[in-house]
């Protein structure tokens, strides 16, 4: 296994906007000829569009975006970007009268963190394409323009987080993923356990443990609805059916699981899409295990590329 860039997996295309001052932006995944996805929804507060096409019951076949948002449910406007910017492409399900582009998506809560009335739109969405292929940034840009981390106690303790991505070459099969990590728990080194990032200590020296403070009130129930949601992808060239690529998607959130603590809870909307062009033969669960393993190292990207913003310390602050 070796690590690759994640725009070496042809057939996909990676944009980032973002608006800086209202702390929010979005990322696309664009394959303008299609790729069988699939979806897992793991949280319990999830915002989400055209999940159901992924269904594997339905009739659409290949979907043709995935859009990753901040500004909760009102970020799910950026995919009317992205359908018009392939719309004028002529890329889209072919519906007899014209085209008429498939474009799933998810967002995440961060209107906390900068200006509450500004969150992505068509126009950002749209950006968002324009901007695709080539290098792909990480940290405070796109859908983790806003992200933040280690929330139980409130915004006066957490840090700032943001979008990673991580891929690798396995053979003929090549596997990425992109998160925005925007969870309610801490973050933990893939190989170590250690924490890289999460709820501050009173001081804001150094790092507390959120299931710590969780289990040693586990009495007192808390409003802890805003704020929260990890949002990713898995890019693939791995041969899969919709059902496989559901599954995919299910055993990548074991990355989650890996890295994040606590996760998938009642105040997290915690969703994975798989996204693939099928031009190499692969084991499904063999790809799902791998998948976990570049999404965790994808979270860990996240959190260890942001930097400083919004008042919010980063990762970067409390390395030696």
């Amino acid at each position: 296994m070796r690590e690759i860039k994640i725009n070496e997996i042809t057939g996909f295309k990676i944009g980032n906007a973002q608006n800086e001052a209202g702390a929010t932006g979005c990322t696309v995944i664009l394959c303008e000829k299609g790729a069988v996805a699939g979806v897992d929804v793991r949280g319990g507060a999830p915002a989400t569009r055209e999940t159901e096409l992924l269904n594997p019951v339905n009739m659409a076949e290949r979907i043709h975006a995935v859009i990753l948002s901040g500004g909760s449910a009102f970020g799910l406007d950026a995919g009317a970007g992205v359908m018009a910017f392939l719309e004028e492409r002529n890329i889209g399900f072919d519906v007899g009268v014209g085209m008429v582009p498939l474009v799933c998506g998810a967002s995440l809560f961060d209107l906390t963190v900068g200006d509450s009335r500004c969150w992505p739109d068509k126009a950002m969405g749209y950006a968002a394409c324009e901007n695709a292929g080539g290098e792909v940034a990480q940290g405070n840009v796109g859908a983790g323009t806003g992200a933040s981390v280690g929330k139980y106690l409130g915004p006066d303790r957490m840090m700032k987080s943001g979008l990673g991505v991580y891929a690798v070459a396995l053979g003929e099969v090549v596997c990425g993923a992109l998160a925005a990590v925007n969870a309610l728990g801490d973050v933990l080194d893939a190989d170590t356990g250690r924490p890289l990032a999460g709820i501050l200590n009173p001081q804001k020296t150094g790092l507390d443990n959120t299931a710590e403070l969780m289990y040693g009130e586990i009495g007192k129930i808390r409003d802890l609805f805003r704020g929260n949601t990890t949002i990713g992808c898995v890019l693939t060239n791995g041969k899969l059916t919709k059902a496989q690529a559901a599954k995919v998607a299910s055993m990548a959130q074991d990355g989650y699981a890996r890295v994040i603590r606590p996760v998938h809870t009642s105040a997290d909307g915690d969703t994975i899409f798989v996204m693939s062009t099928g031009e190499a033969e692969v084991s499904p669960d063999t790809l799902g295990t791998l998948a976990a393993e570049v999404m965790a190292r994808a979270i860990n990207r996240a959190v260890l590329a942001a930097a400083p913003a919004y008042g919010l310390k980063s990762a970067g602050d409390l390395r030696p």
